[in-house]
């Protein structure tokens, strides 16, 4: 790890995000050298150089609009438990489509 605990903390809270006893916060995506150690989608389609199968047979390197991403973690827990940290869970929406803005300005000269 670059950062320690403290220095993390205080990376969180220098532009005054609030924090409270019992909060969690975590270092992101942890990654090894070798090809089994990567660890964000990035790094696992190697800069999108290499597709990911998915279990319906499709392929990714990237995102798309329309896909699911679904994140849940567990902890470990006193005498050998796991405690759940719950599931967030979002879609890729498509970017809405506005007019480019220089036609928007040239209509404003006219």
């Amino acid at each position: 790890m670059y950062w320690t605990p403290a220095q993390m903390l205080a990376h969180m809270t220098v532009n005054g995000a609030s924090i409270r006893p019992g909060d969690l916060f975590a270092s992101g995506t942890v990654s090894g050298p070798d090809k089994d150690q990567r660890g964000s989608l990035m790094e696992l389609s190697w800069g999108g150089q290499e597709p990911i199968a998915l279990p319906d047979g499709s392929t990714r390197t990237f995102l798309e609009d329309g896909d699911e991403v679904v994140i849940s973690a567990t902890a470990p827990g006193p005498d050998g438990t796991r405690i759940g940290l719950g599931e967030v869970t979002g879609r890729i929406q498509p970017a809405p489509s506005y007019p480019h803005f220089s036609e928007h300005m040239h209509k404003e000269q006219q």
